[in-house]
């Protein structure tokens, strides 16, 4: 399927569902006639929050993940129909160590081909996920490759082209957790003191299913739900102690942008990101977070009242889209312009609550004591090898970098195994656009234009960079571990599946 049957079987699906999603979006807030309006007569009168749920964990010697649709609940008694790599709302969180041999099967019980990306993980070709190497229904794949990266937080999710954004937004996604010596010397919150967290936004539709028809301003923008899921759970919560907890937060939605923050305005403390610890432990009020993005947190609850709620919420913002002489611009907080026309769920910038926190145990404070972080090797830009820069476009209901849209078999560049290169995104469109490079993990050098810093949450290593309209953001990376074909892209899904993404080759 091109650009143009996508953008045609988006726009007639978009079309054809408008008026009930629009009513929908309206009875969000009203039990008794989002009853009526999504047909489910158990769901609750008010739609109250569920407990959040910590997906089966598993280990990756041997696994089999079964692809299948499913009746999964996502609150009590509130069955929907899920796409999953699991018997949950989402796939099993895999946990391993640094060392340790992945051997994974996939089975496609889906109607539809699929694959599954390993994000943020340095592995063959083989096993990237490249959507070329997508399976059709009632056929498996063998992945098998060598935990080679750092202690930290990452995930997995499906890749096929043209559908990532659907198949994702519906479950085909789940964490994936590496654990080594030297995180373990640190002290850190474990077993139900570490709670990963895979953050999305979804709208139900009319017949109770996930919605997800990009309307036309979507297509342009991207998709927004009207609800935070965690771990597959709509408006999840989880009770507490006095004591300190290590929240590892992963940003799957499809469009989103995340300004993590706390209700109560207290500080958290940033320990890691997408490539694990970061050089030093940073206190921070506020984080933002573009989709493929990780945060890892430790939250202290010990002087927090028994009895009290603390939301982790991704904060009101004024939306760094440039929309306003399209007659498509919002204000702070993410006000609707008509440029929106078409378009549902809370915009970006919207504030959004994520989980809540119920504190109802008092315990013994456990404050986690600051310990030297592990050495982290830093990258001279200056000795890169070459510099190459990447324009990303999105305009006339087009998404491309470089003035090109994705070609499954085009090699777009060729790297030299072992170089070490600066690539810089420069972005003159009107979106953001979160830049995911598979297979390497880099380090931001430069942000020219726009916030025109480097923030304090993309220190250390990084896989994916948040790159607003009118930045320049450029990033060093070593490429010195297959050789192969691997994909740089938007990680808006909406943006990825549209066109906007490259084939690069190490050699």
């Amino acid at each position: 399927m091109d650009r143009r049957q996508f953008l045609a079987r988006t726009s007639v699906a978009g079309l054809a569902t408008l008026a009930s999603r629009t009513a929908l979006a309206a009875t969000l807030t009203d039990g008794a006639r989002l009853r009526r309006a999504l047909g489910l007569p158990g769901l609750p009168l008010p739609f109250e929050r569920a407990p959040l749920r910590m997906p089966a964990t598993v280990t990756a010697d041997g696994l089999t993940l079964r692809a299948a649709a499913r009746r999964v609940e996502i609150a009590p008694g509130v069955p929907v129909e899920a796409w999953s790599p699991g018997d949950g709302p989402v796939g099993p969180t895999i946990r391993v160590r640094t060392g340790d041999t992945a051997r994974i099967t996939l089975e496609n019980a889906l109607s539809e081909p699929t694959i599954l990306h390993w994000h943020g993980l340095r592995v063959p070709e083989s096993a990237d996920g490249h959507p070329r190497l997508a399976i059709p229904t009632g056929a498996t794949y063998q992945y098998e490759f060598p935990v080679i990266d750092r202690a930290g937080t990452y995930w997995y999710h499906a890749h096929p082209h043209h559908r990532t954004g659907i198949q994702a937004y519906r479950g085909m996604a789940g964490l994936f957790v590496i654990g080594d010596a030297a995180e373990d010397a640190l002290g850190l919150p474990t077993g139900e003191h570490d709670l990963p967290l895979l953050i999305q936004d979804r709208r139900l539709a009319a017949d109770g299913t996930f919605a997800y028809e990009p309307a036309m301003h979507e297509q342009m923008e991207g998709f927004f739900g009207d609800a935070a899921f965690a771990n597959g759970i709509r408006l999840p919560s989880r009770s507490v102690e006095t004591t300190t907890y290590r929240v590892r937060v992963v940003n799957a939605t499809t469009s989103r942008i995340l300004r993590l923050a706390l209700s109560n305005g207290q500080p958290f403390t940033l320990i890691g990101n997408d490539g694990g610890l970061l050089p030093a432990p940073q206190t921070l009020t506020q984080i933002d977070m573009g989709t493929g993005e990780r945060a890892d947190l430790l939250i202290d609850f010990g002087k927090v009242a028994v009895g009290s709620r603390v939301m982790l919420m991704s904060a009101a913002f004024e939306s760094p889209a440039r929309m306003g002489g399209m007659g498509m611009g919002r204000g702070r907080g993410g006000g609707m312009g008509m440029g929106r026309m078409g378009a549902g769920g809370v915009a970006q910038g919207g504030a959004m609550d994520l989980v809540e926190f119920t504190v109802d145990r008092a315990v013994t404070p456990v404050a986690w004591k600051p310990r030297t972080f592990p050495r982290m090797a830093t990258l001279d830009p200056q000795t890169a090898k070459r510099t190459r820069t990447f324009q990303f476009n999105s305009a006339m209901m087009q998404h491309n970098i470089n003035g090109r849209e994705f070609d499954m078999e085009r090699i777009d560049e060729t790297v030299r195994f072992g170089d070490t290169e600066v690539w810089t995104f420069v972005n003159d469109s009107p979106f953001p656009h979160p830049v995911h490079v598979h297979e390497v993990q880099f380090h931001v050098v430069e942000r020219i234009g726009g916030r025109a810093r480097i923030m304090p949450w993309e220190r250390g290593l990084k896989d994916t960079v948040l790159v607003h309209p009118g930045e320049r953001v450029s990033v060093a990376a070593t490429f010195d571990r297959y050789r192969g074909r691997f994909l740089m892209h938007c990680h808006n899904m909406v943006h990825e599946d549209m066109g906007m993404m490259l084939n690069y080759a190490i050699v």
